[in-house]
């Protein structure tokens, strides 16, 4: 077994170093790439797709990973992982035609740049085609590779190894319940409170530099990492010696600079502690994007927003950003945690943003089980948005294009966000007050790098060795549950609120 191990590992290499050319290029294609690279950029990317699908598929290969499942008994449990993922996308490799996933490779190649053009236009008919196709190829993908009970569970297994639609549809109505529960009682509050009060006129360069220091104080490793710039904020990495953050700057609105860094930051502390025995191989990232979400939103949110950081960075903030000195650090700290519904998810506020997936979450089962008319699809989108936060969109930027997943074929992803919140409130609760009661103390003096570690021990090590189930139950000795998520909310935002 173990020259059968070693020859696995040399294969795992081999890919990796295929996904690392595939994910510095497309980094690139997000960042600087000139508009008329796109035909070219979409030809290497094929390419390279066309590379590793020949390696997955080569018969040594496939013979070398059914041989190590057959005896995966006499496997340890890195190693087992590693084998299973190698078997289940195989299986998948072997399910899908050669011609068609090429032909999906290059669709998707291009497709972020038809998305970006249409959203710039604010124009939905002119990424409606490229969408429509892209969904086809998503339920063919759930076709070829089969499911028990729903086309959606195929994809959704994807992002978050184990899950179903029966376990998000149980987990997601009580969520849902709570929350609109406490929405109803905030909006009832005599407390008012407006994050537009926070915006005002604000130069880029002193929120990038500022975005820099959070990262850093939140462990954030510049010697392996950058942070950049793009559209749509997002972490990358190729290996965990190289992990890159893109984020986004307004000049009114410095805080969602700040926040959008913090969150990233999140999934980049994540890449950058897993181990190096595991970091080229199929289990050396994060395990699943709902544990992934859970890091991120961990420090944006609990950790991020809550009273004790916003206390302890109240006198850099104001320093750099000298308008913030007309609020005292409470009522600061009240206005970056206002709760009022609005339309874009990525600016949405801690309690509303998990209603804002579960609308893309129901969509996406639509679209799957073909029950929408891609014609009616900003109707439908809208409409969704009247009936669960009562705000309506304008247009189509405010509506439908502001997302780019879908573009980039990530359909079942949407879900993995609220699944983080609930994670996060779990562990917080189920482990990180455990084992650190004096959590929130530590906050309030800055010292995150113990938090962190705590982190790196309980989950960044693991890399994808346990799936997503199986480490909450390890980390928490539960089950997932909506109940600490929203405990946390509720405990929160009776406080701010006077509820």
């Amino acid at each position: 077994m173990e020259n059968s191990i070693k020859e696995f590992l040399e294969y795992q290499d081999e890919l990796s170093l295929i996904g690392n050319a595939i994910s510095v290029l497309h980094f690139d294609m997000s960042t600087v790439m000139p508009e008329k690279g796109v035909k070219r950029r979409s030809e290497v990317l094929s390419y390279l797709s066309g590379l590793n699908y020949k390696l997955e598929n080569n018969s040594k290969y496939k013979e070398l990973v059914k041989n190590l499942f057959h005896n995966i008994e006499k496997l340890n449990d890195k190693e087992k992982a590693m084998v299973k993922k190698a078997k289940k996308s195989l299986d998948f490799m072997t399910k899908i035609p050669e011609k068609e996933y090429m032909e999906y490779s290059l669709l998707i190649s291009g497709s972020e740049k038809v998305w970006e053009n249409a959203r710039e236009k604010n124009d939905y008919k002119l990424f409606k085609d490229t969408l429509e196709k892209i969904v086809d190829f998503n339920k063919k993908i759930a076709d070829y590779v089969g499911y028990e009970d729903t086309p959606y569970d195929a994809l959704l297994d994807d992002y978050e190894p184990g899950m179903t639609v029966e376990d998000i549809d149980e987990v997601f109505k009580e969520l849902r319940d709570g929350l609109v529960d406490l929405l109803e009682k905030i909006k009832k509050s005599d407390v008012k409170l407006n994050k537009e009060d926070l915006f005002g006129d604000f130069p880029v360069e002193p929120q990038r530099e500022y975005s820099k220091k959070i990262a850093r104080m939140f462990g954030f490793d510049f010697t392996r990492g950058i942070v950049s710039e793009s559209v749509h904020p997002f972490t990358t990495n190729f290996g965990n010696d190289d992990v890159r953050i893109t984020t986004a700057y307004s000049e009114k609105d410095p805080i969602t600079a700040i926040y959008s860094t913090i969150h990233e930051s999140g999934h980049a502390i994540y890449e950058q502690n897993i181990p190096d025995n595991i970091t080229k191989t199929n289990i050396g990232g994060g395990v699943s994007m709902g544990i992934h979400e859970s890091q991120s939103r961990f420090y944006e949110n609990i950790l991020g927003r809550s009273e004790e950081f916003l206390n302890y960075i109240y006198d850099s903030l104001t320093d750099t950003f000298p308008e913030f000195k007309k609020f005292s650090k409470k009522e600061f700290y009240k206005n970056v945690n206002a709760v009022e519904p609005s339309l874009i998810r990525v600016d949405a506020d801690e309690l509303t943003y998990s209603i804002h997936i579960i609308i893309r979450y129901e969509i996406e089962k639509m679209l799957i089980n073909g029950e929408v008319d891609f014609d009616q699809l900003p109707k439908i989108w809208a409409d969704k948005y009247t009936e669960y936060l009562g705000v309506t969109p304008k247009d189509d930027k405010e509506g439908v294009l502001q997302d780019i997943h879908w573009a980039g074929g990530s359909i079942g992803y949407f879900p993995t966000y609220a699944l983080g919140n609930l994670y996060g409130a779990q562990i917080l609760y189920k482990g990180i007050l455990r084992d650190i009661p004096n959590f929130y103390d530590l906050v309030e003096k800055g010292e995150i790098a113990l938090i962190t570690k705590w982190l790196n021990e309980h989950i960044h090590k693991y890399g994808g060795i346990y799936e997503p189930k199986v480490l909450l139950e390890k980390i928490t000795g539960e089950s997932l549950s909506p109940k600490y998520f929203l405990k946390y909310l509720n405990d929160k935002y009776s406080k701010i609120y006077n509820l």
